[in-house]
């Protein structure tokens, strides 16, 4: 999780205790509503940080597919350089022989 999603979360966390809190001590209610504003208010809560969680965990899931796409593309093309890289080394080793060949059928003349 990131530093600021991290301290998102926290700041909605703490605003919606220091929330409670305030309609806590300031309610004018019976001890039966203020429990329920307080369960009201815990499960919006709640809800809110499943979505932020939802939020965040699909991010990081599109994140890491875009990762591994990238890693695969580098890969793919790292093959295809080693590639052509090889070709260069074998043409390469076949004009050396046949210089190798050329001269060797010259000395034993």
């Amino acid at each position: 999780m990131s530093n600021s999603t991290g301290n998102t979360l926290l700041a909605i966390l703490t605003g919606a205790a220091i929330g409670a809190g305030i309609g806590i001590l300031f309610a004018p209610d019976k001890g039966s509503k203020t429990r329920g504003k307080i369960k009201d208010g815990y499960k919006d809560a709640q809800k809110d940080f499943k979505y932020k969680l939802d939020d965040l965990s699909g991010e990081m899931k599109h994140k890491l597919k875009s990762a591994k796409l990238d890693l695969e593309e580098t890969y793919v093309d790292l093959l295809s350089d080693m590639s052509h890289k090889t070709e260069d080394v074998i043409s390469f080793l076949e004009i050396k022989l046949a210089e190798l060949k050329e001269q060797n059928a010259k000395l034993q003349k």
